[in-house]
């Protein structure tokens, strides 16, 4: 009663401030809104339009692309179910764009929509999503589809592209419909440039390859090696003079920079002494510019990071953003150097610049995207804007891990997101702007907050579990680490999260990843329950002053102790994730699902249902205790993943039957105390509702980012929800989806509601 009390207490002092929700984030295609300050993850692949500066594509490792028209004002986030790995705009057709991930995409009309069209749609006979990211593999006439790794449009001709496909360059002359094979590549293509000089049916075409570049010219083929000594080319950029000039060439190798000005035939050395070197770029138009990233450039005793510009091909340098351990003056960023200082993303690690005009140059870095139209005399963060007098607003950049959205029950205006890698974030005004609120909480465990918890009946109070390691339950994170190293504990907060105070005497040093309070304990000794990754359960009796761990009947050394609930009879759940991603089961690295009557004084397992070992959420109905609703991981196996979704049992967890098996790795279930309507959350690009109790699901239409951490109710609007995503921030949007929305992905053989497998 104590969470139903809650929401109406922020409802009624907060519905109109957050219908400002609903204006604010970067324009998209249907109702919904991203919301958070913006950044904080890992960008790349700055990629300029021909035609337009202002059209800019970005990707990330998150699974989300974003694509800008205003030069980075605004951003529209799309998906295409898997990292992007390349883009590439027709020079004829300004509308059309391809975007390489787990197939080539085109769109035709800017971004707003993409098709399949390699591997032919037609071919597919399964869509495999089998290991713990749900990581998607198309299989093509029953083997997975053939790699490509570039890419190019015929300058004059739509129709023909030039491919890197399994080692081989390919032609397709029927726009991607059929492909012939044209010369093979030992070493690989990491670009493909067309003379647009060259004869229409004679094309001089250069591949640069990783430690060659292969030309054909006049129908004959010849191959240029690396210069002496280089093993493989890193980031490497070319662009023509013309006048029918050869390729100007520009390709990194260590702390060198490479320059061929006769499209490879032969080198020359450049670079900046002792400075490691990290992305190059040039304007594929205008070659005798070019920008070069670096770091470590030691200078009167300083370190330094950041762009230099070169505008006679690399013999002289300027450097036109130099930073160290203070925001350069010329740099206008936002928030993240503002918090954690600028070394915190470090120097681009890839640059883009603008085939028509060399002075507009894009570096995407560890959290931001940064933008030049002056040749670097300044640079922009385009991934953030402040509100005046406020904090800080997305500009549609989001590549940030969200975890829950809290609400503060005394102050409408009060929200919170907690994060990985940016820790935890506060709004003051409703959700329109956002401030980092980890002011007291020890440095070492800034990068994640998992989870906080308010105190319903005192103002101001409020607990957070922190860490230094992000992305639990991941196996990427326990796979070579032992969870005894994890740092991080809790922290207490006694003005509304504005500052925080550790407050975990008792407690090992631990990943802790969530805090359920008991509401009907006294006031003035709180009792609380803390999971600690690798460690098990800890309660507090003192309102968090000290804790005492509580595994009495936990199996198991190093238990995963994940999540808890706690039913409105006081019994707690508690979730345990698996230790194993091999698919193997009905072993010590099995995940579990116990319950303790007792306050957490003793524990008992209670059986999962057949073949399922990856629990991962759980939720009670609020009028039975006994009907249980459990989010379930899928194991790995040759045919995809299985045995994941939802379960449903109504005898509190003897017996159970799987209710949504449409996606395999279902992240968390929760229910809206106020009506009961389940919701649902995966990594297979949904989010689901079931208005029956769990009988049945429904699509969320208009979320189809890939990886989706929790559906959480609005407690100012029951139509309308929060989802928080593992690399997308968090979205807000109609809890019944918007049914007008225009999709990313809309080729009929891939819909969203066959994704996840096709026989």
């Amino acid at each position: 009663m104590a969470l139903m009390r809650a929401f109406v207490a922020f409802a009624a002092a907060s519905a109109a401030v957050l219908l400002l929700v609903a204006r604010q984030g970067a324009p998209r295609q249907d109702a919904w809104r991203i919301l958070g300050p913006g950044g904080g993850g890992a960008q790349f692949l700055p990629t300029i339009s021909p035609h337009d500066p202002n059209r800019v594509l970005v990707a990330c490792d998150m699974t989300g692309s974003y694509l800008t028209h205003d030069g980075g004002e605004s951003w529209r986030m799309f998906n295409l179910r898997g990292t992007t790995r390349f883009f590439v705009f027709d020079p004829v057709q300004p509308d059309t764009i391809y975007a390489y991930g787990i197939g080539l995409w085109r769109s035709t009309d800017a971004g707003a929509s993409w098709s399949l069209v390699y591997p032919d749609p037609a071919t597919i006979t399964a869509i495999l999503m089998p290991d713990d990211h749900a990581t998607v593999t198309i299989y093509s006439s029953g083997r997975p589809a053939p790699r490509m790794t570039a890419l190019a449009v015929d300058p004059a001709n739509s129709r023909v592209l030039y491919a890197a496909i399994e080692g081989a360059l390919h032609v397709s002359e029927d726009w991607a419909a059929t492909w012939t094979r044209l010369e093979n590549l030992p070493d690989g293509a990491l670009q493909i440039y067309v003379d647009p000089s060259s004869p229409f049916d004679d094309r001089t075409i250069y591949v640069i390859g990783s430690r060659t570049v292969t030309v054909r010219q006049s129908g004959r083929w010849r191959r240029g090696p690396a210069p002496e000594g280089v093993s493989s080319f890193g980031s490497v950029s070319a662009g023509f003079p013309g006048d029918g000039q050869p390729l100007v060439v520009y390709a990194l190798s260590g702390r060198s920079l490479w320059i061929s000005e006769d499209g490879g035939a032969s080198w020359r050395q450049s670079g900046l002494p002792g400075a490691q070197l990290l992305a190059v770029a040039t304007s594929a138009r205008h070659p005798d510019t070019v920008y070069l990233s670096y770091s470590g450039l030691t200078e009167s005793g300083v370190q330094w990071f950041g762009v230099a510009r070169s505008d006679d091909r690399a013999k002289n340098w300027r450097l036109v953003w130099k930073e160290s351990n203070r925001t350069a003056e010329n740099i206008r960023e936002a928030w993240l150097s503002e918090r954690f200082g600028p070394g915190w993303a470090g120097p681009p690690f890839n640059l883009g610049v603008a085939p028509g005009d060399p002075n507009v140059c894009y570096g995407t870095d560890y959290g931001r995207t940064m933008r030049t139209t002056d040749g670097g005399k300044t640079w922009h963060a385009v991934y953030s804007r402040r509100v005046p007098d406020r904090g800080w607003v997305s500009t549609g950049l989001d590549v940030t891990t969200s975890y829950g959205v809290h609400f503060d029950p005394f102050d409408g205006n009060r929200i919170f997101i907690t994060y990985t890698d940016i820790g935890l974030f506060r709004s003051e005004d409703g959700g329109r702007s956002w401030l980092s609120s980890i002011d007291g909480v020890p440095r070492r465990w800034w990068n994640t907050t998992y989870w906080i918890e308010f105190d319903p009946e005192v103002q101001g109070r409020v607990w957070g579990v922190m860490s230094r390691v992000h992305d639990l339950p991941r196996p990427k994170m326990w796979r070579t680490t032992s969870p005894s190293t994890y740092e991080g504990g809790v922290c207490l907060s006694e003005d509304g999260g504005r500052s925080w105070r550790a407050s975990n005497e008792g407690m090992e040093p631990s990943a802790v990843t969530h805090i359920l309070l008991d509401p009907e304990s006294p006031v003035e000794a709180r009792v609380l329950y803390a999971t600690a990754f690798g460690r098990g359960v800890y309660k507090s009796v003192d309102g968090g002053k000290s804790w005492t761990l509580k595994n009495k009947g936990i199996e198991g050394n190093e238990p995963f102790a994940w999540r808890l609930v706690r039913d409105r009879e006081g019994t707690l759940y508690l979730i345990v994730a698996r230790r194993t991603e091999d698919g193997s089961f009905n072993n010590p690295g099995d995940g579990a699902l116990y319950r303790s009557r007792d306050g957490a004084e003793s524990w008992t397992r209670i059986a999962l249902p057949e073949g399922v070992n990856g629990p991962n959420g759980l939720a009670i109905d609020p009028e039975d205790p006994q009907r249980l609703y459990l989010a379930v991981w899928g194991r790995r196996t040759p045919q995809g993943a299985r045995d994941g979704g939802i379960f449903l049992s109504t005898d509190g967890g003897a017996t159970w039957r799987n209710v949504l098996s449409a996606d395999q790795h279902v992240y968390d279930v929760t229910v809206d105390p106020r009506n009961g309507v389940l919701y649902a959350a995966g990594f297979e690009s949904s989010a689901w509702r079931s208005e029956d109790r769990g009988e049945s699901w429904q699509r969320i239409r208009g979320f189809n980012f890939k990886w989706a951490h929790r559906v959480i109710p609005d407690p100012a609007d029951p139509a309308m929800i929060y989802i928080t995503t593992f690399g997308g921030s968090v979205w807000h949007g109609p809890a019944a989806g918007d049914p007008q929305a225009l999709e990313d992905v809309v080729t009929p053989r891939l819909s969203l509601l066959g994704l996840r497998r096709i026989r």
